[in-house]
């Protein structure tokens, strides 16, 4: 357990929003060194209140105008099955939060279909999965994300990887559907671990006590299967952003206080 412990980093904050700031400062700081020398980035984001907080914080600090986002491509690593313009779903959260606030091209936004698209479930992930695959190899057909985030439910389910569920173990494709989703709402489309896990740096953004359990669980090298959140890793770093609540099952010396 010490060397899955290893592994991973746990930043801690007071606040939900100094988590969401000090998550936004990194992200700019990322983004800039990945495209001052014309690199693209291709950004994983997440929903839920502190996707959706980080990225207000994003748009609301002025080094976002020295971003050149015409290099930057959004995609997300899971969706929820609803219409467009539906309260419910990630992208229009992520719009409204900053996409629709910076000079993004419409080309550079992949989102997944919307149930009001005219295609069925299967059909949106099939579909999700071939535009992946424009951005990828033959030997990996799917984008190598630079920073992949993703949030943590309190059964420590990530993207829309649930536990002890089929989806968890799906690794021959890049995007599948879900069904009868545990959390609402039912219908879902989801990246699966290969592609989350190809990520350079995996950030993993929860606050809360009631998230304490599985933060310790996926720090500890629970089961992949039964806490998805113990299985995410970047190839280069993998981040616990949380705040103080989420932390008090931490113990001290997993804490990097340089971070």
């Amino acid at each position: 357990m010490e060397a899955a412990s290893a592994e991973k980093r746990v930043v801690v904050a007071s606040t939900p929003a100094a988590v969401a700031a000090r998550v936004a400062d990194r992200f700019l700081t990322r983004l800039r060194a990945r495209t001052r020398n014309g690199r693209i980035a291709h950004i994983a984001l997440t929903g839920g209140s502190m996707g959706g907080a980080v990225l207000r914080a994003t748009a609301e600090d002025p080094r976002a105008a020295d971003i050149d986002w015409s290099l930057v491509h959004f995609w997300w690593g899971d969706e929820r099955f609803v219409a467009r313009e539906d309260a419910d779903r990630n992208a229009l959260q992520s719009r409204q939060a900053l996409l629709d606030h910076i000079p993004v091209p419409a080309d550079n936004v992949h989102e997944v279909a919307a149930s009001d698209s005219g295609l069925t479930l299967d059909e949106a992930a099939s579909a999700y999965a071939a535009e992946l695959a424009r951005f990828g190899t033959e030997e990996q057909p799917w984008p190598s994300f630079a920073i992949c985030f993703l949030g943590v439910g309190p059964d420590g389910h990530i993207a829309s990887l649930f536990p002890d569920r089929p989806e968890v173990g799906v690794t021959d494709i890049a995007a599948l559907p879900v069904r009868d989703s545990p959390k609402p709402p039912p219908e879902r489309v989801t990246l699966t671990r290969p592609v989350l896990n190809s990520s350079k740096r995996v950030w993993l953004v929860l606050t809360g006590a009631d998230k304490a359990s599985a933060l310790g669980l996926a720090l500890a090298g629970a089961s992949y299967a039964s806490v998805p959140a113990a299985g995410a890793k970047g190839r280069k770093r993998t981040v616990f952003f949380v705040d103080e609540a989420a932390a008090s099952e931490v113990s001290p010396d997993l804490i990097d206080r340089t971070y």
